[in-house]
């Protein structure tokens, strides 16, 4: 449950104007009322208190939601404070961490590059369940082979990197990832129900991955004068695994958050300040900086055509392209996050001091009206400050 100091009195009181925040609830609650999603979530936060939280649609009481690729701002975020630390050399290899991982072409590969999905194996395969068994995990990465030469080029990793930057923060840190998650991150910011691997006793509580809508034909990316995307291990049959006890209970670096809008919300407002609700300090600004600064020069989307503007986990929405960067139009250069599959949104704006966290399990097969509902949705979001 929400901790009620998080929760501001007003709108007024962090600065927000209530009819544009009562714009963007509506803007969130018209797929539902018209049947397309099952359920949506929202939450925007400000000066480090939840302004709006509101669910919509048939959920279970008190609902948590998987954010899929979000989480890999939460879990770039526990490397962070290892960087921080002087324990995580981001120009190491990868092998002066994980020795085991050097097989097949592998040991040139650098830390920063498993940020900033230029490290090459873009699709290394790997079952969640495996995570479980240390030396079967560890005979997976040695096994993995290159898809190309490491920093040559950018291609989101769904999974792959980010497995070994759990695997980095294990050895570090001598802490399971997930305790690693729950005890530096989750409890210091006072974030009850962000989780990466969820306790069975929390699993009633989270709304189930359905997938709506109809596909887009090639025709119908053509016709638009779209790249047709390629399929990926992000299928449907993957999403919906998400909905078995055994996939949930593992904390999965690159897609396995489950939690509501309002921990989204309200750790990227810790994000932006560094500090928890009680002033103590989990990131120094200097380590905020050095994390949110753009690493892929000029490496472009190979469907979009844009430049990919990767920090170190986490996007930066940058110049006018920042909408094919999961962001608004109304956001600032300077917002940041990681949105997740199904069109989870996860950003915070330096400008203007908001965050936002939104949510849905109906993962809507149609990829361009998703995408727009994310950028309408943020739009309204970014502008909510008085």
């Amino acid at each position: 449950m929400l901790n009620q100091n998080f929760i501001a009195d007003s709108a007024a009181e962090v600065g927000i104007d209530q009819d544009l925040v009562d714009a963007l609830l509506l803007r969130v609650q018209q797929e539902v009322d018209a049947g397309l999603l099952p359920s949506a979530q929202v939450a925007l936060a400000r000066h480090g208190k939840i302004v709006a939280f509101e669910t919509f649609g048939d959920t279970p009481a008190n609902p948590l939601y998987c954010i899929f690729s979000a989480t890999k701002g939460i879990t770039s975020a526990a490397a962070w404070l290892l960087i921080q630390e002087g324990k995580l050399n981001t120009d190491a290899k990868v092998v002066d961490y994980v020795p085991e991982f050097g097989n097949n072409g592998k040991d040139a590969i650098t830390v920063e590059q498993l940020f900033t999905h230029t490290a090459g194996f873009p699709h290394a395969p790997f079952r969640p369940t495996l995570w479980n068994d240390h030396a079967e995990r560890l005979k997976r990465f040695s096994d993995w082979t290159l898809n190309w030469e490491p920093g040559s080029r950018f291609e989101y990793h769904p999974t792959s990197s980010m497995w070994i930057i759990a695997e980095i923060i294990e050895r570090i840190s001598g802490l399971d990832f997930d305790k690693f998650i729950r005890s530096r991150i989750a409890e210091p910011l006072g974030l009850d129900d962000l989780w990466v691997g969820t306790p069975t006793e929390q699993h009633g509580r989270i709304a189930e991955v359905t997938h709506v809508g109809e596909a887009m034909t090639s025709q119908d990316y053509a016709s638009l004068g779209i790249t047709e995307p390629p399929e990926t291990e992000v299928t449907e049959d993957a999403l919906t695994s998400f909905n078995k006890p055994e996939i949930r209970q593992v904390p999965i670096p690159g897609g396995g958050g489950i939690m509501s809008a309002a921990e989204i919300a309200l750790f990227y407002q810790a994000l932006m300040t560094g500090k928890n609700f009680e002033g103590e300090t989990l990131w120094q600004q200097s380590t905020l900086t050095h994390a949110l600064q753009v690493r892929t020069g000029k490496l472009i989307d190979m469907l979009g055509g844009h430049s990919v503007n990767r920090a170190l986990g986490t996007v930066i929405a940058g110049d006018e392209k920042r909408n094919l960067r999961g962001f608004g139009h109304t956001n600032s250069a300077l917002a940041f996050g990681h949105g997740g599959a199904g069109g989870q949104l996860a950003w915070a704006d330096p400008a203007t001091g908001i965050s936002l966290g939104y949510c849905t399990n109906g993962h809507d097969r149609h990829a361009i009206r998703q995408g727009r509902r994310g950028i309408s949705i943020s739009n309204k979001a970014a502008v909510c400050a008085l």
